[in-house]
């Protein structure tokens, strides 16, 4: 356990949850006995606004997740850095998959340092089955018919079967 941080936050947009992102999670439980799951409105996440709403990515992210001890799943808006003040979480972890989400979390990270230096950004490779995997892939091979059941928990496929039919 890293010293003096026992919460630590998984923020994304779980649009939806995924497995890659569940893998994510439970590494993060090897790292802190309470994770925070952190589902961020994203309005106008790629310029578009996010296939399911706020309170129906919370809801698959806690059924997804609803086995693992220790963790909670909460919505969030605004700043990330007061998010984590507000639930006393120490660092943030995210999963990086290839060198473009490397930049991307890297961007990220020194932001959040210069906004709340205290806040570490803790960084987890995915696991090889899940590298290629990304909730706008998973989005798209829905939205044509594609089986997802694979890639996503059964509430997930449940949803994305009922949002693309």
């Amino acid at each position: 356990m890293i010293d003096d941080i026992r919460h630590v936050l998984v923020p994304g947009t779980f649009d939806p949850i995924t497995y890659g992102h569940i893998d994510v999670v439970r590494r993060a439980l090897r790292i802190c006995p309470k994770v925070t799951v952190a589902v961020a409105e994203s309005l106008g996440k790629n310029g578009v606004g996010t296939t399911f709403t706020l309170d129906e990515r919370v809801d698959l992210a806690r059924e997804a997740l609803a086995g693992l001890e220790g963790v909670d799943v909460r919505p969030f808006t605004g700043l990330l850095v007061d998010f984590a003040a507000q639930v006393g979480a120490g660092a943030v972890v995210k999963g990086l998959r290839a060198m473009t989400d490397f930049e991307y979390e890297l961007q990220q990270a020194d932001l959040n340092y210069r906004l709340d230096s205290g806040l570490e950004s803790i960084f987890v490779m995915s696991s090889p089955e899940y590298g290629y995997l990304s909730s706008s892939v998973v989005r798209q091979i829905a939205s044509f018919g594609g089986d997802v059941s694979g890639f996503v928990p059964a509430c997930v496929d449940r949803a994305l079967k009922g949002r693309f039919a």
